[in-house]
């Protein structure tokens, strides 16, 4: 049986791996494991066992409670608004247009984020509407 939170650390763990770049097989090589297990965890068919979440963290640079966040009451309340980013980071095309943003030098990055910041519906002129 999957518990909701084997489901949340198993969605954490394909978002981060997805966001490096590594492929289920590759991670698998770095903690000593095959592919199909890293499938089970994250479908959240097989839970995580401290020692591997310890191992996972360190292959994918990130701290144990990045699994975790998001799962208390008060997470949760500060974020209900974050299920659609939650939902658009899970997308081969977000992760893809994040990697080619910090593939550019500084500059470049800041001129594209000015113009992103730049095409945003301006809100006073739909509250004004």
């Amino acid at each position: 049986m999957t518990n909701d939170i084997d489901l949340h650390v198993g969605k954490r763990l394909r978002r981060r791996r997805r966001l490096l770049g590594l492929t289920q097989q590759q991670l698998a090589e770095s903690v000593g494991i095959r592919f199909q297990q890293i499938q089970k965890y994250e479908c959240g068919a097989n839970r995580v066992s401290a020692s591997r979440l310890f191992e996972l963290a360190e292959a994918l640079d990130v701290p144990v409670q990045y699994f975790y966040e998001g799962l208390s009451q008060r997470d949760q309340a500060a974020n209900e608004g974050d299920s659609l980013a939650a939902d658009v980071l899970s997308q081969k095309e977000t992760v893809d247009l994040i990697r080619a943003y910090y593939r550019l030098g500084e500059r470049p990055r800041k001129r594209l984020l000015e113009l992103a910041k730049s095409l945003e519906p301006d809100e006073a002129a739909n509250d004004a509407a």
